[in-house]
């Protein structure tokens, strides 16, 4: 058994879709859209196969919990190297995304970087 493919709601889609393929190489599927219920969708397919499906509709709930909410809490990139991790890191923060932590190796011994898609996503970059 392997996962399909993770959903993420978001409230701009084609920025979004930017977003991972400028820092992520994500190729992006045609957008799907539905005109009755006003979803629309595009995957996003990474260079290992893994698919991301990044969507949108008119009557998002807009209430966020502070902090760690029960749900999503992030996407995990394994790049290879700390190096690539900390060059990415570097990108993504220089473009003007949040960087939220890192490159260090945590506790438990993964070297990581934490960075925040368009969105405020969280995404962890790892070896």
């Amino acid at each position: 058994m392997k996962i399909e493919h993770i959903g993420l709601f978001v409230k701009d889609l084609e920025q979004t879709v930017l977003f991972y393929q400028e820092f992520f190489q994500a190729e992006p599927s045609k957008l799907y859209h539905n005109p009755k219920t006003t979803f629309s969708s595009r995957f996003l397919r990474f260079p290992d196969g893994a698919r991301l499906e990044v969507g949108t509709r008119e009557d998002l709930n807009e209430k966020r919990l502070a902090g760690y909410p029960v749900g999503y809490m992030h996407l995990a990139f394994a790049l290879g190297s700390k190096q690539a991790v900390d060059e990415l890191t570097a990108k993504i923060a220089e473009a003007g995304y949040t960087h939220l932590s890192g490159p260090r190796t945590t506790g438990d011994g993964y070297y990581e970087s934490v960075v925040c898609d368009p969105e405020g996503n969280q995404i962890e970059l790892t070896v």
